[in-house]
């Protein structure tokens, strides 16, 4: 199981704590401001400042959040590691060159799949997206994202790679981590968008970071993986590059229309994220369709499966 610590100022904490609203542990543990427990996280936060993050998604989680001690040391990454992850390490005007963005949705959702688009933004289109109101989905509700993405789905070219319910919990069963699904599923969307706009190649290539970027190559050895000297990873990086909001947006689309199918499948609307409304929905799709519908609808691993159980058998008790 893997560790992260981060050293981060009590507003920052206190952003962490609104943002794991849902994912709150009742437990009290002394020195500490919260807890909170997302599928495959622990996350603690201390009054001193420190916050440990523990579990098999502990790099990727705490890399939304900055760069641990390691990370942020002075001594900088090689090549074949991949460019420095701070933002102030990435090159000077990144925002206006033309380049590929990647960024993954559903990562978080018991229900639906993994969604990683890539895209290619070309410098001259950023103001067209800036104007059609381009900016990180998550700032952005479904009908306005649905509305956007029709757009630009047609305005920069993109590949989206999609690991469904089914997939995902024979891999994850197999022993492989989520980050590493995530490495592959970007690498991926990333050759194919490279091979869209050859002979063109991109002044950069910026990942929303999930994982250090020692650590993502890692995940790739044995792939055919990306050249590296023009590939940069950020946390929030859909607000460096548009390429990064842009793949957001259609990552996000995908997944809106995946829940969709799956709506139509289950025969009610199926609830997004992770809190209780998801283990009433899974616990009613196991009462009317039978527990081995599941590996095709959520991610069996994630806590949700054992709360929905225990709904179906009080019930049924």
């Amino acid at each position: 199981m893997g560790n992260v610590v981060l050293n981060l100022e009590m507003s920052k904490i206190k952003e962490l704590k609104n943002y794991y609203a849902n994912q709150l542990l009742d437990k009290n543990i002394p020195g500490s401001v919260f807890a909170a427990k997302t599928p495959s996280c622990m996350i603690t936060a201390y009054k001193s400042g420190k916050v440990l993050f523990q579990g098999n998604d502990s790099e990727s989680e705490a890399a939304k959040w900055g760069s641990s001690a390691a990370g942020a040391s002075s001594k900088k990454p090689s090549a074949a590691k991949g460019k420095s992850v701070a933002k102030g390490d990435l090159p000077a005007g990144i925002g206006g060159m033309s380049a590929i963005g990647s960024d993954e949705v559903g990562t978080g959702d018991f229900f639906g799949p993994i969604t990683v688009v890539a895209a290619y933004v070309r410098k001259e289109d950023i103001p067209l997206l800036k104007e059609l109101g381009v900016r990180d989905s998550k700032d952005l509700n479904d009908e306005k994202i649905i509305s956007i993405a029709k757009v630009i789905k047609d305005v920069v070219p993109f590949s989206l790679m999609t690991l469904k319910n089914e997939k995902y919990n024979q891999v994850q069963g197999s022993g492989m981590s989520q980050g590493k699904m995530k490495a592959l599923l970007h690498n991926q969307a990333i050759l194919k968008v490279l091979e869209k706009i050859s002979p063109v190649k991109p002044e950069a290539i910026l990942i929303d970071q999930f994982v250090q970027p020692s650590t993502y190559f890692q995940h790739l050895k044995g792939q055919k993986a990306i050249a590296n000297q023009d590939v940069y990873f950020s946390t929030k990086a859909e607000g460096i590059h548009l390429a990064v909001a842009a793949a957001s947006i259609l990552a996000r689309y995908a997944f809106i229309q995946y829940i969709d199918k799956l709506s139509e499948a289950a025969g009610f609307k199926i609830p997004k994220g992770a809190g209780s409304q998801v283990d009433v929905a899974a616990a009613k799709l196991i009462m009317s369709k039978g527990r081995e519908c599941l590996p095709s609808f959520v991610k069996l691993h994630f806590a949700n499966t054992d709360k929905a159980i225990a709904i179906v058998n009080k019930k049924r008790n």
